[in-house]
C-alpha cells in the first residue's frame, strides 16, 4: 500500500509512521508513506504558502499555487494513479467500511492535510477526488486525520498484524460492521475486588464465544444504539442481546 501526504508540518507524520503497526509494516515493505512538505512548493523567500481570505474574515487560506504543485508531485511519485482525498470537516466521515474498501482496491492514496481556515477552493474543485472527515470536531489541521487514515489501513494489511484474527475480531470488523468488540481481561484474576469473569476461565471455547458475543451484542446496544437501528438480527444474535438485556435490568 502507498500513501502520500502533503503536509507543512511533515514531522507529525514521519513520527506517527516510525512507531507501533505503521512503523513495522514499512520496515515490512508491506507499507510506504512519502511526505511532502508544502513549504518547498512555494518561490515566496519567506516560504508563505497561505494569505488572508477573500471578503475579510478570520484566519488565513492555504494557496493554490503550492498546492498544486505539491499534489502534482505526489501523483508523480505514485506507482500509479492515486486518489487524492482532502481531510476535511465538509467531507463524508470515515468508517471502517471506507478503510477496507481502499485497501481491497490497492489505489495510492494522496492525503491532503490543510490547516487555517482550509485551502483555496480552486483546489478542492478542480485537484481533489474527494473530501473525508474523520469525525464531527475541528482540529487544527488535517495531520492528525492523516494519521488515523494512515493507521487504519495499515491494521488491514496481511501479515502486518502478529495475529491475522485481531483485525477480523475488532469492533466494525467485516465480519460485524454493526457491532463493537466484547470487553477483554488480563492477569491478575482479581484487582481490588474486581474478578475476571468465570466463563472467560472455564476453559469452555464454545461458552466463551456465546459469552463474547453477547457482550459485543449488548455493549452496542447500550453504547451506540445507532449501530443497530438498520440492522436485522438473525434469531441467535436476537436471542443473545435479549438475554443481556434482562441481565442487565
Amino acid at each position: 500500500m502507498w500513501c502520500g501526504v502533503i503536509t507543512l508540518f511533515p514531522d507529525m507524520i514521519h513520527q506517527m509512521s516510525a512507531v507501533g503497526v505503521t512503523g513495522r509494516a514499512i520496515e515490512m515493505g508491506i507499507m510506504q508513506v512519502v511526505v511532502w512538505d508544502l513549504r518547498k512548493y512555494t518561490d515566496n523567500k519567506h516560504q508563505n504558502v497561505d494569505d488572508k481570505s477573500y471578503g475579510g474574515g478570520p484566519g488565513m487560506v492555504l494557496q493554490v499555487a503550492p498546492l498544486r504543485a505539491a499534489i502534482q508531485a505526489a501523483k508523480e511519485a505514485a506507482p500509479q494513479k492515486p486518489r487524492v482525498i482532502y481531510l476535511s470537516p465538509a467531507g463524508r466521515l470515515l468508517n471502517q467500511a471506507t478503510i477496507r474498501q481502499m485497501v481491497t482496491d490497492a489505489t495510492p492514496v494522496i492525503l491532503v492535510a490543510g490547516r487555517y481556515e482550509g485551502i483555496d477552493q480552486r483546489i478542492v474543485d478542480q485537484d481533489i477526488d474527494e473530501e473525508i472527515s474523520i469525525g464531527d470536531y475541528i482540529l487544527s489541521g488535517g495531520e492528525l486525520g492523516a494519521c488515523v487514515f494512515i493507521d487504519a489501513m495499515t491494521r488491514l494489511l496481511p501479515g502486518v498484524l502478529g495475529d491475522e484474527q485481531s483485525s477480523e475480531e475488532d469492533a466494525f470488523s467485516a465480519k460485524q460492521p454493526w457491532c463493537l468488540d466484547y470487553p477483554h481481561y488480563t492477569r491478575p484474576k482479581e484487582v481490588d475486588g474486581q474478578k475476571v469473569p468465570d466463563i472467560l476461565l472455564s476453559g469452555n471455547h464454545e461458552e466463551i464465544a456465546r459469552w463474547r458475543r453477547k457482550q459485543a451484542l449488548g455493549l452496542t446496544w447500550k453504547n451506540r444504539p445507532d449501530l443497530l437501528e438498520n440492522i436485522t438480527l438473525d434469531e441467535e444474535n436476537k436471542a443473545l442481546l435479549t438475554e443481556y438485556i434482562l441481565e442487565e435490568v
